[in-house]
């Protein structure tokens, strides 16, 4: 195998090709790369075939050519490779369906003895995950290189030829059919993720709708500013999505806007898919390539290097590209163009990948006796890099290592965040089964002294065990609904509220006694009917007759009133008590008024409040020197 590269120079092929030295070759291959306009192609391509008619002729327009170590813009590479025991064919689909594409290219190209599959599709209207899904159908063990088309980020029309048919959309491509080539394939990504993870919420295909709940238009405009949102797609390639695919790091570059906020990129994404945004890695990229490319394959006896790269590579470090490319040109004749997505083959599975650099090695030189695998030994060169370039690669450092840190801190986080949620589980765990354990011996208590008041009568000493009883049944009940609310019966029911009300008074009754006071019960009404939870209801109304009891002054009644209003049923709790100083801090959880000396937590009115907001009960509170008030507003059913 043999490839020699060209760049054409306006003038007459002749003058550039010795056409005389291929006559008598049987199998040639010719690859045009053109930057240029699809006359050119087509002017190029028919002069080659009128000279070299037994020769397989494949093109693609670009976004720049590759000829050796050199890279140029809007020019054409011709790249002729001879073969001696490889056999070629060409074809070229149109359908409108990206996948039958693939499938009808593979069917018609593909053999036994196929090695290499090298294809391009348009770059507009070809979903090129879709096609290479396609020829996967079919085979998956060919290897499959090549690209999609480039027009020079213009995003208007791209152009591919088989022979010398020029199309605008669709797939052409050569099939490579050997029992002796070799053929190593190889990528280069140093696209790295930044910033924090993003869902894909919204796809169809590779038109995306909403990520992490925002347009992504906006997400676009709300990470890397306004300048970089209106100028998309043509910025979009520096920025890309980054997900994985089978193992691989692929990269999505936005490739159309449209006017709803979605964007379109370069291959497919999914729902689901947990994306980062990415930047190039020059550090990655500046170090010389070969050997992390190639550390397993020999390619010491290489004749041809194929590199098919992404377009963003070259836009995001002009002067400095061709630094992944010298150290192969240095080893064999090297040609390929830059693309709008690059085809890659890996392990039975095709890949559309973006910002990568793909590469192929071939060889007819038959193995040599020592099949042990050796890289090649490339000799480092320094060379002068520019200050744009010195300040490009400090950038990528500085963006790399904060990235690095704020991952380290957030993975720390997370791992407080876990330990913590850890405590307060094992607290939650701690206290249900403590206010379990607590539910028996309180029953026996409360049992025991009903049976002996039932025996020998009530005396001062049981009486006293009995308060305290019902205050630790209340704030039992407290508890065991804070525990349990996610388990609570929200079903709802007709209640009469006064006869509730006066139910909660009676089992109180006892424990305002001990405290020197008394409940005057009035009701406007014999009935009011309301719907309500039973167990929310007894939380209210318990926590505030037992509030009254605690903070009322001694010898001073508790005035509990019920009446209607415009349908609403208000419930009054009013004592003589001290004055509370701040009425909106008292229904805060743990909040206490200093002035107390009476124990407690200060769940209750917390407790309260969160009741009422949920089944949406009105709150009244009014205190001034020596009295308190307390109302609350239900609806009454009608």
């Amino acid at each position: 195998m043999k490839t020699f590269n060209y760049t054409y120079n306006n003038k007459a092929l002749d003058t550039l090709i010795d056409f005389n030295s291929f006559k008598n070759e049987k199998n040639i291959l010719i690859q045009i790369f053109c930057g240029d306009k699809k006359s050119i192609l087509k002017e190029i391509a028919t002069n080659i075939l009128d000279n070299l008619p037994q020769a397989i002729c494949i093109g693609s327009s670009t976004d720049g050519e590759i000829n050796n170590s050199k890279v140029t813009t809007c020019k054409t590479v011709i790249s002729i490779s001879t073969f001696e025991n490889t056999k070629l064919k060409t074809a070229f689909v149109r359908r409108k369906d990206s996948f039958s594409n693939g499938v009808d290219l593979a069917k018609e190209l593909c053999t036994e003895d196929t090695k290499l599959l090298i294809t391009f599709s348009d770059g507009n209207k070809t979903n090129g995950e879709s096609f290479l899904k396609g020829i996967q159908s079919v085979n998956h063990n060919v290897m499959v290189s090549g690209g999609m088309a480039g027009d020079n980020a213009n995003f208007r029309q791209t152009f591919i030829s088989s022979q010398n048919q020029i199309v605008t959309n669709g797939a052409v491509g050569v099939a490579l059919d050997s029992k002796v080539l070799k053929v190593c394939n190889a990528f280069n990504f140093n696209w790295s993720p930044i910033g924090i993870e993003h869902t894909i919420d919204k796809v169809v295909d590779n038109r995306v709708y909403q990520i992490s709940g925002m347009k992504p238009l906006d997400f676009y405009e709300k990470y890397l500013g306004e300048y970089v949102a209106k100028a998309l797609p043509a910025t979009g390639i520096e920025f890309p999505l980054i997900a994985q695919r089978n193992g691989l790091p692929v990269a999505r570059a936005v490739i159309a806007k449209h006017k709803d906020g979605s964007l379109s990129f370069a291959g497919n994404l999914y729902q689901g898919d947990i994306v980062k945004l990415g930047f190039g890695n020059v550090e990655l990229i500046m170090n010389n390539p070969l050997e992390s490319l190639f550390d397993t394959c020999n390619i010491k006896d290489t004749q041809s290097f194929f590199i098919y790269s992404c377009m963003a590579r070259r836009r995001y470090m002009p002067s400095m590209v061709d630094i992944e490319i010298k150290p192969f040109s240095s080893i064999a004749p090297t040609s390929g163009f830059f693309t709008y997505g690059e085809f890659y083959h890996d392990n039975g599975n095709n890949e559309l990948l973006n910002q990568t650099f793909t590469i192929v090695a071939l060889s007819e030189i038959e193995d040599s006796k020592n099949d042990k695998k050796t890289s090649c030994e490339i000799q480092s060169e320094t060379q002068p890099i520019s200050e744009h370039a010195r300040s490009l690669q400090a950038l990528t450092h500085l963006i790399q290592q904060s990235s690095h840190d704020y991952n380290k801190q957030s993975k720390e986080l997370e791992e407080g965040k876990i330990y913590a949620q850890n405590l307060v589980d094992s607290q939650k765990q701690f206290l249900k089964h403590a206010v379990h354990e607590t539910n028996t011996p309180l029953s026996i208590i409360m049992g025991n002294i009903e049976m002996y008041e039932m025996e020998h009568g009530k005396n001062k000493h049981l009486s006293n065990i009995e308060v305290a009883m019902k205050n630790i049944s209340s704030i039992y009940d407290d508890l065991s609904y804070l525990i349990k609310k996610n388990q609570v019966n929200e079903a709802t029911h007709e209640i009469n509220l006064v006869d509730f009300v006066r139910s909660r008074i009676d089992f109180f009754t006892q424990s305002a006694i001990k405290f020197k006071s008394e409940f005057n019960f009035s009701s406007q009404r014999k009935e009011m009917l309301i719907n309500f939870n039973e167990i929310k209801l007894q939380r209210i109304v318990d926590n505030n007759l037992t509030n009254a009891i605690k903070y009322s002054l001694p010898n001073e009644n508790i005035q509990v009133r019920m009446n209607v209003m415009n349908n609403d049923c208000h419930l009054i709790i009013e004592s003589r008590s001290k004055q509370i100083l701040d009425q909106q801090k008292i229904f805060e959880e743990y909040y206490r008024e200093q002035i107390s000396d009476q124990e407690g937590f200060g769940l209750g009115l917390n407790l309260v409040k969160r009741i009422c907001s949920e089944e949406n009960v009105g709150i009244q509170l009014a205190s001034g020197e020596n009295w308190s008030s307390f109302t609350y507003i239900f609806k009454e059913i009608k």
